[in-house]
């Protein structure tokens, strides 16, 4: 058995960011306020009509798709580390495992609401469900979407159970009605073996079933695309495409997250350097896949230069997106993965800096996805306003899509300050395995 002290002492640094204090006031206070001012700008689009946004008839998506893409993206992080590292047993990841899972609900459940934005009439929202066509991609999105926050809430709050057990018991300076909703969410558990066996059982069950679940995301939102004729998206690569570069932002976001934990909650003993460097490692790992699958979208239809696609990837290449594509691919991508080939970068500031890069480079590669295709139509654009022929988002869009990142880090915040962020039980168990 692990000395009465040591066990002690884990509980105690894994509890102890369980509480309001000053800093997490001022940062929700500050989030919330934000929150309203994007929120107020939605309400501008409620009244006059998507016009006060820069989508046009040409350009209908702009940024609100390529936000959700970008959410769907970082919420599969939760199947790679959770499930697949979970399956494979790899002992690093468990400590990460409800970071990630934390990471992947709060942009998973928030995805659903960027859709929203994007319609005129939020109201009718009930009639895609309703009136839904069985050979839609878009209801098959909101399908799996749906299935993949219900299993990523179950794996969230299964491996949860022994630690709320853990909090009810130990949490003794909290108010008697939070540690009474602790000890109700913990489902009476008193780490019989019976109790253990079924959590397992569950938890491996649920792991496998995420990983279809997950990958039937990003293929599904990647046929929303592919199944249109347009240069650009007309790819039979897009969902493999989709998914990896999915893992890519995925562990960039998680690694930010595992550096604010790591120093604004004191878990330097939790979350150590080695899991920074592996999970420096696997970011290098998908980045590559994710290189790979760059290079043959731009050159297959390159090698061929088709018409529309010669217009498209001139566009790219040295036209008005050039600076954005190149940045996008170099500072984003290419540079990251030689920059964490040395293990020096793989530390927690220099990598948490990449990993910025990495998660804002992801983000405008969902805008280079989405935006430039629709700006080259097969018809030549003729007899519209100039407006209509470039795409210019206004402030009230670039506010409304703000809104939903900000939303997210508003649930991560809570999420980690009501919930031990790295497993109390598991941590102690692991530890009594290693002294035996």
């Amino acid at each position: 058995m692990l000395e009465q002290s040591k066990s002690d002492k884990i509980t105690s640094d894994l509890l102890r960011h369980i509480r309001l204090n000053k800093a997490f006031i001022i940062w929700m206070a500050f989030l919330g306020a934000s929150l309203l001012v994007c929120l107020y700008a939605y309400t501008i689009q409620l009244r006059e009509g998507l016009g006060v946004a820069g989508i046009r008839d040409y350009v209908s998506w702009g940024l609100y798709i390529a936000n959700f893409v970008f959410f769907v993206a970082v919420s599969l992080i939760g199947m790679l580390i959770s499930a697949v590292l979970g399956l494979l047993d790899t002992k690093w990841s468990a400590p990460l495992a409800r970071i990630a899972e934390i990471v992947a609900l709060s942009f998973a459940a928030v995805s659903g609401l960027v859709i929203i934005l994007d319609m005129g009439r939020p109201d009718r929202l009930l009639n895609v469900i309703i009136f839904g066509r069985v050979q839609s991609p878009i209801l098959w999105d909101i399908t799996v979407v749906t299935i993949y926050i219900l299993i990523s809430t179950l794996l969230l709050y299964l491996p949860l159970i022994p630690d709320l057990k853990i909090c009810a018991d130990k949490l003794d300076k909290k108010p008697k009605f939070v540690r009474n909703i602790y000890k109700v969410l913990s489902l009476n558990w008193n780490g019989s073996e019976e109790q253990v066996k079924i959590i397992k059982k569950s938890i491996r069950l649920l792991s496998i079933l995420i990983i279809p679940v997950a990958l039937a995301i990003h293929t599904v939102t990647s046929w929303l695309f592919a199944s249109t004729s347009r240069a650009g998206w007309n790819s039979t690569l897009f969902g493999p495409y989709f998914v990896a570069g999915a893992f890519v932002a995925g562990c960039a976001g998680v690694i930010i997250a595992m550096y604010f934990f790591r120093y604004n909650y004191k878990m330097q003993d939790y979350i150590t350097l080695k899991h920074f460097d592996m999970m420096g490692k696997l970011l290098v790992l998908v980045s590559l896949v994710y290189l790979y699958f760059n290079v043959n979208e731009f050159l297959v239809p390159g090698y061929k230069m088709e018409k529309f696609d010669a217009i498209h990837l001139t566009e790219l290449f040295v036209g008005g997106h050039a600076l954005l594509f190149w940045s996008t691919q170099l500072l984003g991508l290419v540079f990251p993965i030689i920059i964490l080939l040395f293990k020096q970068m793989r530390k927690p500031l220099p990598i948490m800096i990449v990993s910025i890069f990495v998660l804002v480079g992801a983000w405008f590669k969902r805008y280079i996805i989405v935006i430039p295709t629709q700006e080259n139509p097969y018809l030549p654009i003729q007899l519209v306003p100039d407006v209509f022929k470039h795409y210019t988002p206004t402030l009230i869009e670039i506010l409304i899509t703000i809104g939903p990142m900000i939303l997210t880090l508003i649930l991560i915040t809570i999420l980690s300050k009501v919930i031990p962020i790295i497993p109390v039980h598991e941590t102690i168990e692991n530890l009594e395995e290693e002294n035996n």
